[in-house]
This record gives structure tokens, sequence and C-alpha cells, in this order.
């Protein structure tokens, strides 16, 4: 075990964890929502810091992050639980555990940053659950991985509380955040979450000056509509602007939403359309097969200027940052 930060103490031995908008009161003995975050004494302690449950090296794109060092190799970590608790979550074998008392693989903060640096990989990724819940593991890694001249990046649904963005995302260099839906009546129903507190903690992030990317995850008959995506890409343009990139990505059923078919591509591309026609300039389609969906073009020229297949850039035609007309693309490089 390792002692927690974002806590404070309650009445007897609660206490009172100030990680995510959950704000759980935790009796001595028990866990927070997420699973892996225990009182044991009056004292808040993280049950996962140290024991990631996956560890692989991917293609940035499969994070999804198109603009942030394309074509680059990212060493991706993750923990078990999460503080949503998603109907149609397609990692839930491991979301779903709480922190168990079995044999685990462990690796230290340095650990982590000696096998991404032997891997060839130029940033870390906390990634596959929730990397919120282990907010110490990915404080003491980042710190680390900046002195190593490695990025970080957090891939996340962004509940999370300010003081926590605070701690945390001045280290963080990209972030994939997951814009579920439009309608707290989904975010209760399908994530027993809500939210308004994600769309603050998009704005914060984004303000801290990490860069974003955002997806959502389409599922038919639940948050497809025309309406919706509507008012999600009205919101983003009004909010952050009309350069952070926009996945739309394909369902397929899982874990315990198995009765809603999959997305078809034409519901992706009725939402490409809507998010360009509201002026968002880079827009991408997931999970299904794409022609051009995947690519990033100029917004000025129209010029191919990142091809990609398969979560894989293959092709780039750009000055650094520029497009040969002389538009500045928004890329971290």
């Amino acid at each position: 075990m390792h002692e927690a930060k974002w806590w404070q103490p309650g009445i007897g031995r609660e206490v009172n964890c100030l990680l995510c908008p959950r704000r759980c009161h935790i009796k001595d003995g028990a866990m927070g929502v997420c699973g892996v975050r225990q009182n044991v004494g009056g004292r808040l302690y993280s049950l996962v810091f140290g024991n990631p449950v996956a560890v692989h090296v991917d293609p940035v794109e499969k994070k999804p992050l198109y603009h942030f060092q394309p074509g680059s190799r990212v060493f991706s970590i993750g923990t078990v639980g999460c503080n949503f608790k998603c109907s149609f979550c397609q990692n839930w074998d491991i979301s779903t555990i709480g922190a168990q008392p079995t044999e685990r693989i462990s690796f230290s903060p340095e650990d982590i940053v000696r096998q991404a640096l032997a891997q060839r990989c130029q940033s870390i990724a906390f990634t596959y659950n929730e990397p919120t819940i282990f907010g110490e593991y990915v404080l003491e890694i980042a710190q680390l991985a900046q002195a190593a001249g490695l990025k970080t990046i957090m891939v996340t649904n962004g509940y999370i509380s300010q003081e926590a963005i605070a701690d945390i995302y001045p280290l963080i260099d990209g972030a994939n955040i997951d814009l579920k839906a439009f309608t707290d009546e989904f975010y209760q129903k399908l994530c027993s979450a809500y939210l308004t507190p994600v769309l603050e903690s998009i704005k914060a992030i984004y303000h801290e000056g990490t860069f974003i990317e955002l997806t959502t995850l389409l599922i038919p008959g639940l948050n497809d509509s025309a309406a919706e995506i509507r008012n999600l890409t009205h919101w983003i343009h009004e909010n952050l602007g009309d350069d952070v990139p926009l996945h739309f990505s394909a369902f397929h059923p899982d874990y315990n939403l198995l009765d809603r078919r999959a997305t078809p591509k034409s519901t992706l591309d009725q939402a490409r359309r809507i998010a360009q026609e509201v002026g968002l300039h880079y827009v991408y389609e997931g999970n299904v097969a794409t022609a051009t969906e995947g690519n990033t073009y100029c917004p000025q020229c129209g010029r191919l200027l990142i091809e990609r297949r398969f979560f894989t850039a293959i092709k780039r035609s750009l000055r650094e940052k520029h497009c040969e007309c002389g538009f500045e693309i928004p890329l971290v490089l």
C-alpha cells in the first residue's frame, strides 16, 4: 500500500477522498467507488501504486492521439479499477475489479521510465483503465519522465477534482478525454456519473496547457442523434475553439450492453459532417475501416498532411507544424 494524496479526515476514523467529483466518504476498512483507495485506520491508501496489470508498447494513434507526436511509440500502463460504472465498458475485465490480494506485476516509477527508454518510446501513457484513480503513481512517474525527456499522456474519462488537476496536469503533456455523451441522463444511467464535472475538467485541463483531443463513442439510440452531436460539437467550438481534434468511435456490444447493435459507419459519417459544419477543423472516425476519415487535411487549402492506416501514420507532408500553404497545424512534435 502507498499512502494517498487528495483526502482529508472525516468524522471518527472516516476519510473524505478528494480525488474525483464523487467525494467518497470512506469508513475504516472500506474502499471508495473506484475499488482501489482504502481507508486503513483513518488514513487513505492507494492499493495499486506500483502494480499495473497492463503494460504494452503502442502506436500513439491507438490512444487515440492523432496530433501528438504522430507515428511515435508510447509505453502504456494501466491498473485495475475505475471511478465510472459504464455498462458498455470495453475494458471491463480490468476496470470493474478492485485491487485484489493476488500476485501482480510490480513496477516502481523508476522501472516504468527505464522500460520506456529501453523500448525506444517517446512518451508514457496512463491508459486502459481510468488513470485518475492511480494519481499518486502518475505523479511520481510523470516527474521522472519529464526529467528523462519523455512526454506523458493521460487517456481519461475526465472525472477528476479541480485540486487533482492542479497537481497532476502541469506534468501531463497530452490527454485524450472521453466526452461520452452530451446529456446528464446518459451519464447517470450508463456511467453512474454526471456530465457537468466532465465539462469543467475538460476546460480546466485545456487551460492548464495540456494538449487535448476528445473522443465520443457513439452508441446507436443512446447518444448518436443529430441534435445531441450538434450540441456537443457547439460546446467544443465555443469553449475550446476549432482546433481541438475530435474522434467519433464506433461502439461494439460488450459487458452489460449487449442488446445494442454495433455502430454503423454511416452514423460516424453523419456525426463528422455535423462537427465540420459547426466549424471543427479536425474530426476523425475510429473503430471502423476508413478511407480518408482518419487522415489529417489542411483546413485552409485541403492538402493531405498525415495519412493513416490501422492506427499508424504512414505519410506526412508537413514543414514542422505548417502546411506548404503556410497554415499552422496544432501538433506536438
